[in-house]
C-alpha cells in the first residue's frame, strides 16, 4: 500500500486507502466526493476546516 501524506489530494488517498474516510468524516470533512476533494490535499482541507495536520496525520498513520 502507498503512503499517505499531507500532500496528497482526498481522491488520492481515498483511492489507496478507503478506510480513511471514517478519519476524515469524523474530523468534519464530509464532502470527501465533492470536486474540490478531487484537487485539494490534505493539508489544504485541513487549513480550511481549521484542524491540525499533525494530528490528523497520526490519526491516519494508526490505522
Amino acid at each position: 500500500m502507498a503512503e499517505i501524506t499531507k500532500d496528497m489530494t482526498i481522491g488520492e488517498m481515498l483511492t489507496v486507502n478507503p478506510g480513511i474516510a471514517p478519519i476524515l468524516m469524523a474530523s468534519g470533512m464530509h464532502c470527501l466526493g465533492c470536486p474540490s476533494a478531487q484537487g485539494e490535499t490534505l493539508e489544504e482541507a485541513a487549513l480550511v476546516h481549521g484542524l491540525d495536520i499533525d494530528e490528523l496525520m497520526n490519526q491516519i498513520r494508526a490505522l
